[in-house]
């Protein structure tokens, strides 16, 4: 398993990173914990989680993955040997973060959140603490196909609640760097826009130099290639590439309408991120590619990702072993320039219709 250094820090993360949503809803605690096991038995040193977590977000079962992440550590014993990030909420309605009242990103807000994940991780810092969305009003993902009316300005009289400026918001994860809360910072669905802008506050001297972006890249989703790759290659910022398998839909188990029982698909009804006029119809191309060239779809849409050069870490998901197993070995896939071509074709005709 390769290691790759994380935007200009000094820390080395594997190039796959284990995702956690599931944990605490379609997973067990041990079945976290066996999955963890696993990763890092395969040389894994990187997890990522949120405060958000697990995934559909409930008040009732928010912060469960932490804890599980957190039980995990305290049974190993291993924090030394762990990357861990961990995210906070951008501005959301949802009560249930900050006591009964709405969250932004603010310094009161931001403080509790962290603290709160440090108790629940067994730990006094973290690794990576990440913005999980905006605070501005722009389209989730931040890189839409197409555009409307353009966010208003934070400073602007009609902006939507009196955005919290990007320099108040750096200022607060400067002193959790100082205070050893955190030692360095992301982003994640965040623009090119807002990657420049939180660089060029911290080249100022407001906060820290952003070492990361977490956004969506798959197949069906190549929005990161348009803007955001030469910005986070010129910048040294690292993609840390969330999504791999689409949600599932280039696993081939949703093709042709199919809904298997326990899919996420199935329980959770939230796959419209995936469900976009066209998308099946990409979907299953991509999927009867990948058994062209002789591997399962999960397989061959998990190594597109880990072999792109622009991508620091591929944050994978699973809800079973096997899916895990599979997963991992995509790091031990040759990508070879038939494969490159093919997906081409297809996305020159199809583009980007999950975004």
């Amino acid at each position: 398993m390769q290691k790759r250094r994380l935007g200009r820090t000094d820390l080395l993360v594997s190039q796959i990173c284990l995702g956690s949503m599931t944990w605490g809803q379609q997973n067990t605690e041990a079945d976290g914990h066996a999955q963890m096991d696993l990763a890092f038995s395969c040389g894994v040193n990187f997890i990522d989680t949120a405060e958000l977590y697990p995934i559909p977000p409930k008040a009732e079962t928010q912060g469960w993955t932490e804890k599980i992440i957190g039980s995990w550590i305290k049974a190993r014993g291993n924090r030394d040997q762990v990357i861990l990030a961990s995210k906070v909420v951008g501005r959301t309605a949802n009560t249930w973060f900050r006591g009964n009242r709405p969250s932004k990103l603010v310094r009161a807000d931001i403080f509790d959140a962290v603290e709160k994940s440090l108790t629940r991780l067994n730990t006094d810092y973290l690794d990576l603490y990440q913005i999980h969305w905006p605070e501005r009003a722009v389209p989730w993902g931040a890189n839409p196909n197409r555009v409307g009316a353009v966010p208003l300005r934070a400073d602007s009289a009609d902006a939507p609640g009196g955005e919290t400026p990007i320099t108040e918001t750096l200022a607060v994860f400067h002193e959790l760097v100082k205070a050893g809360k955190i030692r360095h910072f992301g982003l994640s669905n965040e623009s090119s826009w807002g990657v420049m802008r939180f660089i060029a506050e911290a080249d100022k001297g407001v906060g820290p130099r952003l070492a990361s972006l977490q956004n969506a890249y798959n197949f069906v989703n190549r929005g990161f290639e348009v803007n955001l790759a030469e910005v986070c290659e010129r910048e040294q910022v690292s993609l840390l590439a969330y999504s791999p398998l689409a949600q599932g839909y280039l696993t081939g188990k949703y093709d042709h309408g199919a809904r298997p029982l326990g899919s996420r698909s199935q329980l959770f009804n939230r796959g419209q991120r995936y469900e976009t006029p066209n998308a099946a119809e990409a979907q299953l191309e991509y999927n009867e590619l990948a058994c062209s060239f002789g591997m399962e779809p999960a397989l061959f849409a998990n190594a597109y990702v880990t072999s792109r050069p622009f991508v620091t870490s591929s944050i994978i998901g699973a809800t079973t072993l096997p899916q895990l197993e599979m997963a991992l070995s995509s790091a031990d896939v040759v990508w070879s320039e038939d494969m490159q071509k093919a997906v081409d074709a297809i996305h020159q005709r199809v583009g980007n219709p999950c975004p």
